[in-house]
């Protein structure tokens, strides 16, 4: 029987670097990161059921009008009048779904204004001691002791896309955006990630018009550590 022909050096390093190269081409791919999503969450209300129910009439659920873009929420058919001190309002706001343990009302910094209200700057869920107003739809008037706030702008993404920008949820993230006469850094992006989350960045209104994000020519996500100059 012959033996088998001999491998000589330069034929055993052509191997091994066609490995290394697979398995670093199979890690890279792993840390793709999702497509960037950036979008502008204007004034709108989350309601409870009871208040759904006082709002529109007994049994009343909300009817979905428009997929948002994180997967079983959206906007309803259904809005209501706010109304703030001195009788201020704002005729028709959007109410979004589903509904909630606890109802809020998201404005911006202008809106606040029009309103006549001095709003904290809070994340989703934090209204303890927030100013209150009053709700008035086509069946009834809710009267909210505490739940406006201009809602801090923050980042959804899961646990893998924060695994690959190196961030964790609580960690605060850098939205980096370039647009003609308009560039601008927004820092203390709060980070929230779980498991079916997809990539998405959340500014209101007054922050996206500032700086004009529908001409943006580039967009970059980065934590808020990265180039601090700190080595944190």
């Amino acid at each position: 029987m012959s033996s088998a022909p001999a491998l000589n050096r330069s034929t055993i390093e052509e191997i091994v670097r066609q490995l290394v190269l697979k398995q670093s081409g199979s890690s890279t791919a792993s840390k793709v990161k999702s497509e960037l999503v950036v979008s502008i969450s204007a004034r709108h209300i989350h309601l409870t059921d009871a208040h759904v129910e006082t709002l529109f009439g007994p049994g009343a659920t909300l009817t979905p009008m428009k997929p948002l873009y994180q997967d079983g929420f959206f906007a309803a058919e259904e809005t209501v009048m706010v109304v703030g001190p001195r009788k201020r309002m704002l005729p028709s706001v959007r109410i979004l779904g589903p509904t909630r343990s606890a109802s809020q009302v998201e404005l911006a910094f202008t809106d606040a204004i029009s309103l006549g209200l001095d709003l904290p700057v809070r994340h989703s869920g934090d209204i303890a001691g927030t100013p209150g107003c009053v709700l008035v739809g086509p069946k009834g008037v809710v009267e909210l002791n505490e739940g406006v706030i201009r809602a801090a702008r923050h980042v959804h993404m899961s646990m893998e896309d924060a695994k690959n920008y190196g961030v964790q949820n609580g960690d605060f993230m850098k939205l980096k955006i370039k647009s003609p006469q308009c560039s601008v850094t927004l820092e203390d992006l709060l980070v929230r990630a779980d498991p079916t989350t997809k990539l998405e960045v959340h500014l209101d209104t007054d922050e996206g018009n500032a700086c004009n994000l529908d001409a943006a020519e580039s967009i970059e996500l980065v934590p808020q550590h990265a180039d601090c100059g700190c080595g944190g």
